[in-house]
């Protein structure tokens, strides 16, 4: 494991005293649950806004539903972080969502600072994540500071769905990509990045390949990406391993390492060993996609729970299961991790504030 040293970096990484997080693009919609403290539901949030119209005949505050969020296929989270009270506070995009409305929609109902947004991270090349990068990118002002797009250099020409149990045969392709021109004609400044590297004042990790090392996780039998040779047609191969995908990661003082995995193609059990080996931090939450949803994926639900609840060691305070998850691995993690299993959905924010009076009391993290 990485030692820690005295200048309190991890892997470039710098600790950071508080970080917000709002998920503007998920599959579920999420207004009732009970979510521990430092969690906010999208209503209340309204609720609070000075600006929500009060009804002249009641008297009360108008839930007008058409300022609310909208679910969709695919994910986006902004990442707000901040090392001290009294230092500069970064906004970090981190995946954009399906499509070039949804994204749209669910900035201007979180009321979110386009133009303050400094970087977008794009986890991978998969349209429900990169579909809406180019509407976020034309909603800023043109007045704004250019907006970095961080992307892995290996972006396919397409990529399609396969379907069990021979995986043979091709139901369709994804939309696609955003390709790197477009990207700079709608104002990114693209930066391409295949290995680790830190972003946001050093305050935000963004990993390079996740090492595969876990035996019963071996990607996503159905993908396929179509490949064009110079002089011969296009065809497509499999690619179950979809090596492009990224996490990125964020260290909080006193707590420890939060990890947005955004489909975890890779495996979750393989991120969160990378993230274990390269930091030697205890792991405080897990975000984003576990991609346990289909059928042909469900046997790998239970290693996945049992890694997560009884393997590693402190285990995770939270899990947030989100996007391509599936209802039976929210189910497992439920009855293994009972409130740390959290159901976060869009809209939702996340305040987590550093506690120096615990940072000399983290275990070192390990797993079995």
């Amino acid at each position: 494991m990485s030692p820690i040293n005295n200048s309190g970096l991890r892997a470039g990484l710098v600790a950071v005293n508080r970080l917000t997080i709002t998920f503007l693009v998920d599959n579920s919609v999420e207004w009732f649950a009970k979510l521990p403290p430092g969690f906010k539901l999208e209503l209340p949030q309204h609720l609070s806004d000075a600006r929500t119209v009060i009804d002249p005949l009641t008297g009360v505050p108008v839930i007008n539903l058409e300022d609310f969020c909208c679910g969709a296929h695919g994910f986006s989270a902004l990442i707000e972080t901040q090392r001290d009270d009294d230092e500069e506070k970064y906004l970090t995009l981190f995946d954009t969502g399906p499509d070039s409305k949804s994204i749209v929609r669910n900035v201007m109902a979180m009321q979110v600072p386009v133009d303050q947004i400094g970087r977008v991270v794009l986890s991978h090349w998969h349209s429900d994540h990169s579909g809406g990068m180019l509407s976020f990118l034309r909603l800023r002002s043109p007045e704004a500071p250019k907006c970095v797009v961080d992307l892995h250099p290996d972006r396919p020409t397409a990529r399609g769905i396969a379907i069990p149990p021979t995986y043979e045969t091709i139901i369709g392709r994804l939309p696609a990509d955003p390709t790197f021109e477009l990207i700079t004609g709608a104002g990114g400044v693209v930066e391409k990045h295949a290995e680790g590297h830190t972003v946001a004042g050093a305050t935000i990790y963004v990993s390079g390949e996740i090492p595969r090392v876990t035996s019963f996780e071996q990607g996503l039998p159905g993908a396929v990406r179509f490949v064009e040779e110079d002089g011969k047609p296009g065809h497509w191969t499999s690619e179950p391993h979809v090596m492009d995908e990224r996490y990125v990661a964020v260290d909080v003082i006193g707590k420890g390492i939060i990890i947005f995995s955004a489909c975890s193609h890779a495996g979750i059990v393989n991120v969160v060993k990378d993230v274990v080996q390269r930091f030697s931090r205890p792991i405080y939450m897990i975000i984003g996609g576990l991609h346990l949803g289909s059928a042909d994926l469900a046997p790998r639900i239970g290693p996945t729970v049992d890694f997560l609840a009884n393997q590693l060691r402190p285990g995770p305070t939270y899990i947030l299961p989100m996007h391509c998850s599936g209802f039976l691995c929210k189910v497992a993690l439920e009855s293994a991790l009972g409130e740390g299993c959290v159901p976060a959905g869009v809209g939702v924010r996340v305040e987590v504030h550093g506690d120096r009076g615990l940072e000399g009391r983290l275990s070192r993290p390990i797993f079995t």
